[in-house]
């Protein structure tokens, strides 16, 4: 017991496991602080695209409406 005891105190796994995971989470908050703008410049271009590419979004389709469907 007394030696388990004294190598859970000596084990380094979880700590270096923990570093790398604090490691990555600074590397992807500076890649989100520094891609921030031309992410949203991107996302609303395409966003933009596609929106006149159905028509607007204006709910104006020419679909019966019937639900004839069976569920």
């Amino acid at each position: 017991m007394n030696a388990m005891v004294r190598n859970f105190l000596v084990e380094e796994d979880g700590v270096t496991a923990i570093e790398y995971g604090v490691l990555a989470a600074i590397v992807a908050a500076a890649i989100v602080a520094g891609f921030s703008t031309p992410l949203h410049d991107l996302f609303q271009t395409i966003f933009s695209q596609l929106t006149t590419a159905v028509g607007g979004g204006t709910g104006t389709g020419t679909g019966t409406g019937t639900g004839t469907g069976t569920g």
